[in-house]
Protein backbone atom coordinates (compact mmCIF):
# COMPACT_ATOMS: atom_id res chain seq x y z
CA UNK A 1 0.00 0.00 0.00
CA UNK A 2 3.10 2.64 0.76
CA UNK A 3 4.53 1.78 -2.46
CA UNK A 4 1.11 2.53 -4.06
CA UNK A 5 0.75 5.66 -2.52
CA UNK A 6 4.39 6.63 -3.33
CA UNK A 7 3.71 5.80 -7.37
CA UNK A 8 0.60 8.06 -7.26
CA UNK A 9 1.79 10.72 -5.17
CA UNK A 10 5.13 10.82 -8.21
CA UNK A 11 1.84 10.25 -11.01
CA UNK A 12 0.17 13.61 -9.40
CA UNK A 13 3.91 15.46 -9.36
CA UNK A 14 4.53 14.61 -13.12
CA UNK A 15 1.16 15.57 -13.88
CA UNK A 16 1.46 18.86 -11.83
CA UNK A 17 4.44 19.47 -13.20
CA UNK A 18 3.08 19.02 -17.17
CA UNK A 19 0.37 21.25 -16.52
CA UNK A 20 2.44 23.91 -15.04
CA UNK A 21 4.76 23.45 -18.60
CA UNK A 22 1.87 24.01 -20.93
CA UNK A 23 0.46 26.87 -18.79
CA UNK A 24 3.80 28.48 -19.07
CA UNK A 25 4.29 27.76 -22.46
CA UNK A 26 0.85 29.33 -23.32
CA UNK A 27 1.60 32.26 -21.08
CA UNK A 28 4.44 33.03 -23.36
CA UNK A 29 3.28 32.73 -26.68
CA UNK A 30 0.39 34.66 -25.88
CA UNK A 31 2.36 37.50 -24.77
CA UNK A 32 4.43 37.38 -27.65
CA UNK A 33 1.37 37.33 -29.74
CA UNK A 34 0.00 40.41 -27.89
CA UNK A 35 2.80 42.57 -28.90
CA UNK A 36 1.79 45.47 -30.22
CA UNK A 37 2.90 45.70 -33.74
CA UNK A 38 3.16 48.38 -36.99
CA UNK A 39 2.16 46.03 -39.89
CA UNK A 40 2.74 48.18 -42.91
CA UNK A 41 3.31 48.05 -47.12
CA UNK A 42 5.65 50.32 -47.63
CA UNK A 43 4.08 52.96 -49.75
CA UNK A 44 0.29 51.74 -49.17
CA UNK A 45 -2.20 54.60 -47.88
CA UNK A 46 -1.85 55.51 -44.41
CA UNK A 47 -5.23 54.16 -42.79
CA UNK A 48 -4.75 50.78 -44.73
CA UNK A 49 -1.91 50.38 -42.63
CA UNK A 50 -3.40 51.68 -39.04
CA UNK A 51 -6.28 49.47 -39.21
CA UNK A 52 -4.04 46.18 -40.01
CA UNK A 53 -1.82 47.38 -37.00
CA UNK A 54 -2.52 46.64 -33.57
CA UNK A 55 -0.52 49.36 -32.23
CA UNK A 56 -2.25 52.59 -32.50
CA UNK A 57 -0.68 55.38 -34.17
CA UNK A 58 -2.51 58.52 -35.23
CA UNK A 59 -3.74 59.43 -38.32
CA UNK A 60 -2.09 61.28 -41.21
CA UNK A 61 -2.13 64.71 -41.66
CA UNK A 62 -4.07 65.39 -45.13
CA UNK A 63 -1.56 67.27 -47.80
CA UNK A 64 1.36 67.23 -45.71
CA UNK A 65 4.91 65.60 -45.78
CA UNK A 66 5.20 64.71 -41.75
CA UNK A 67 5.73 61.65 -39.70
CA UNK A 68 3.81 59.22 -37.06
CA UNK A 69 4.40 57.46 -33.95
CA UNK A 70 2.89 54.58 -32.43
CA UNK A 71 1.70 55.45 -29.19
CA UNK A 72 3.20 52.46 -27.30
CA UNK A 73 6.27 50.60 -28.01
CA UNK A 74 5.47 48.18 -31.16
CA UNK A 75 7.51 45.68 -33.19
CA UNK A 76 7.44 46.54 -36.90
CA UNK A 77 5.93 43.51 -39.57
CA UNK A 78 7.33 45.20 -42.93
CA UNK A 79 5.10 43.31 -45.26
CA UNK A 80 6.14 42.09 -49.19
CA UNK A 81 5.44 39.23 -50.66
CA UNK A 82 9.69 38.46 -50.78
CA UNK A 83 11.23 40.53 -48.63
CA UNK A 84 9.04 40.84 -45.16
CA UNK A 85 11.19 40.61 -41.76
CA UNK A 86 9.72 41.38 -38.30
CA UNK A 87 11.89 43.43 -35.70
CA UNK A 88 11.73 43.32 -32.07
CA UNK A 89 9.64 46.01 -29.51
CA UNK A 90 10.92 49.34 -30.04
CA UNK A 91 10.47 52.26 -28.08
CA UNK A 92 11.59 55.34 -31.05
CA UNK A 93 9.67 54.38 -34.12
CA UNK A 94 8.79 57.03 -36.57
CA UNK A 95 7.03 56.14 -39.70
CA UNK A 96 6.61 59.36 -42.39
CA UNK A 97 4.36 59.59 -44.67
CA UNK A 98 3.41 61.57 -47.86
CA UNK A 99 -0.04 62.26 -49.27
CA UNK A 100 -1.30 59.96 -46.34
CA UNK A 101 0.62 57.19 -47.61
CA UNK A 102 3.25 55.45 -45.51
CA UNK A 103 6.97 56.05 -46.20
CA UNK A 104 10.08 56.23 -44.94
CA UNK A 105 10.89 53.91 -41.26
CA UNK A 106 13.34 55.15 -38.32
CA UNK A 107 13.58 53.40 -35.60
CA UNK A 108 15.45 51.87 -32.62
CA UNK A 109 14.52 48.18 -32.33
CA UNK A 110 15.28 47.95 -28.78
CA UNK A 111 12.96 48.99 -26.13
CA UNK A 112 16.46 50.22 -23.90
CA UNK A 113 19.79 50.06 -24.51
CA UNK A 114 21.08 46.99 -24.81
CA UNK A 115 24.31 45.30 -23.53
CA UNK A 116 26.78 43.86 -26.50
CA UNK A 117 25.61 40.24 -26.58
CA UNK A 118 21.72 41.59 -26.52
CA UNK A 119 22.57 43.92 -29.41
CA UNK A 120 24.27 41.54 -31.31
CA UNK A 121 21.63 39.10 -31.12
CA UNK A 122 19.38 41.60 -32.42
CA UNK A 123 21.78 42.69 -35.21
CA UNK A 124 22.58 39.12 -36.33
CA UNK A 125 18.86 37.87 -36.23
CA UNK A 126 17.67 40.90 -38.79
CA UNK A 127 20.41 40.18 -40.93
CA UNK A 128 19.66 36.45 -40.91
CA UNK A 129 15.88 37.62 -41.82
CA UNK A 130 17.15 39.73 -45.14
CA UNK A 131 19.55 37.48 -46.17
CA UNK A 132 17.12 34.51 -46.46
CA UNK A 133 14.57 36.81 -47.68
CA UNK A 134 16.70 37.82 -50.46
CA UNK A 135 17.84 41.09 -49.18
CA UNK A 136 21.69 41.86 -50.35
CA UNK A 137 24.87 44.01 -48.98
CA UNK A 138 25.76 47.13 -51.09
CA UNK A 139 28.63 48.05 -50.27
CA UNK A 140 30.27 43.95 -48.85
CA UNK A 141 33.80 45.77 -49.35
CA UNK A 142 33.63 49.67 -47.43
CA UNK A 143 30.50 48.60 -45.09
CA UNK A 144 30.53 44.50 -44.81
CA UNK A 145 27.50 42.72 -42.91
CA UNK A 146 27.87 43.33 -38.63
CA UNK A 147 29.45 40.01 -37.40
CA UNK A 148 29.99 38.20 -33.77
CA UNK A 149 33.82 38.58 -34.01
CA UNK A 150 36.33 39.99 -31.66
CA UNK A 151 37.40 42.47 -34.86
CA UNK A 152 33.52 43.88 -34.69
CA UNK A 153 33.45 43.50 -31.07
CA UNK A 154 36.87 45.88 -30.67
CA UNK A 155 35.27 48.51 -33.26
CA UNK A 156 31.63 48.43 -31.61
CA UNK A 157 33.33 49.29 -28.18
CA UNK A 158 35.27 51.96 -29.48
CA UNK A 159 32.89 55.00 -29.05
CA UNK A 160 34.38 56.80 -32.11
CA UNK A 161 33.41 54.02 -34.42
CA UNK A 162 30.65 51.77 -33.91
CA UNK A 163 29.57 49.81 -37.38
CA UNK A 164 27.09 50.39 -40.07
CA UNK A 165 26.11 48.39 -42.95
CA UNK A 166 23.62 48.43 -45.68
CA UNK A 167 21.19 46.25 -47.07
CA UNK A 168 19.16 46.55 -50.33
CA UNK A 169 15.96 44.68 -51.87
CA UNK A 170 15.82 44.10 -55.47
CA UNK A 171 15.42 47.81 -56.41
CA UNK A 172 12.81 48.44 -53.92
CA UNK A 173 13.85 49.19 -50.77
CA UNK A 174 16.95 50.10 -49.10
CA UNK A 175 18.37 49.52 -45.22
CA UNK A 176 20.69 51.49 -43.39
CA UNK A 177 21.10 49.25 -39.86
CA UNK A 178 23.65 51.17 -37.15
CA UNK A 179 24.87 50.31 -34.14
CA UNK A 180 27.26 52.11 -31.68
CA UNK A 181 27.97 52.74 -27.97
CA UNK A 182 25.43 54.79 -25.85
CA UNK A 183 26.07 56.67 -22.72
CA UNK A 184 22.88 55.17 -20.39
CA UNK A 185 22.51 57.45 -17.41
CA UNK A 186 20.38 53.99 -15.73
CA UNK A 187 23.43 51.87 -16.29
CA UNK A 188 26.68 54.27 -15.41
CA UNK A 189 29.20 51.52 -15.60
CA UNK A 190 28.10 49.68 -18.13
CA UNK A 191 28.80 49.33 -22.15
CA UNK A 192 25.29 50.09 -23.84
CA UNK A 193 24.94 50.33 -27.50
CA UNK A 194 22.30 51.27 -29.47
CA UNK A 195 21.16 50.45 -32.70
CA UNK A 196 19.73 52.50 -35.16
CA UNK A 197 17.40 51.10 -38.19
CA UNK A 198 16.34 52.86 -41.48
CA UNK A 199 14.18 51.91 -44.60
CA UNK A 200 13.45 53.79 -47.76
CA UNK A 201 13.05 53.24 -51.14
CA UNK A 202 16.75 52.98 -52.35
CA UNK A 203 18.87 55.32 -55.00
CA UNK A 204 20.98 52.36 -56.05
CA UNK A 205 19.48 50.57 -58.82
CA UNK A 206 20.06 46.56 -59.79
CA UNK A 207 19.59 44.52 -62.84
CA UNK A 208 17.83 41.04 -62.12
Amino acid sequence: MSFYCKGWRRSLCFLLLVLAALFTLSWVMQALSDEPEIALIYGEPWEDMRQRSSAEISPAIPNELWFGMPKSDARLRFIDPQFEFVTPLARFFTIGFKNERATNIRMSPQIEPLLLDDALKVVLDLQNQWREQGWFVINPESDPPLADTPQWRAQLRDINKGGRTFWQASDKYYIMLDIGRFKDSRHPDEERYLITLEVARPWVTRDE
